[in-house]
């Protein structure tokens, strides 16, 4: 659900990533995490799928407003901050995206998100202070404070 706000394509992602995982299993390594080496299975049928999607379409992703709905007076306040920050990290570039949702959301280190991503843990760092400077220029912005000019060019 993270990583494409729909209820069907979170099915659809999961079942296909159990058969590769199936179809791929002596790869898997012993002693090993298996839900880390099954996310990034996931991981890299999921930028394929966005790959082929802005082939196809340039469709992507769907508003978080779309997919969080309140369902009580007590979850409101939690939804409205959780939607908003989904906002805002949905508004990060793609490669960002990836790294905040790795190491924020998933828990994984550094490494095993620059293993994940297969790219460097510098840039996994790069991305990660990239995003964190982005939604902090953001929630100033917001907030009505000084606002400034952001690259994110990652």
């Amino acid at each position: 659900m993270v990583l494409s706000h729909n209820e069907e394509i979170a099915g659809d992602l999961v079942q296909a990533t159990c058969l590769r995982a199936l179809q791929r299993s002596e790869q898997f390594q012993e002693g090993t995490h298996l839900d880390r080496w099954t996310f990034s299975i996931m991981a890299s049928l999921w930028k394929n799928e966005l790959r082929a999607e802005r082939i196809r379409r340039g469709g992507g992703f769907v508003d978080a407003e779309e997919v969080l709905v309140s369902d009580g007076a007590e979850k409101i306040e939690t939804n409205i901050l959780l939607t908003e920050v989904l906002a805002e990290v949905q508004a990060l570039p793609e490669a960002q995206r990836s790294a905040v949702l790795l190491v924020y959301v998933e828990g994984l280190t550094y490494a095993e998100a620059a293993a994940t991503l297969e790219v460097p843990i510098g840039t996994i760092m790069s991305r990660l202070a990239a995003a964190r400077f982005k939604l902090a220029a953001l929630r100033r912005a917001e907030d009505g404070g000084p606002k400034r000019q952001v690259k994110t060019g990652q």
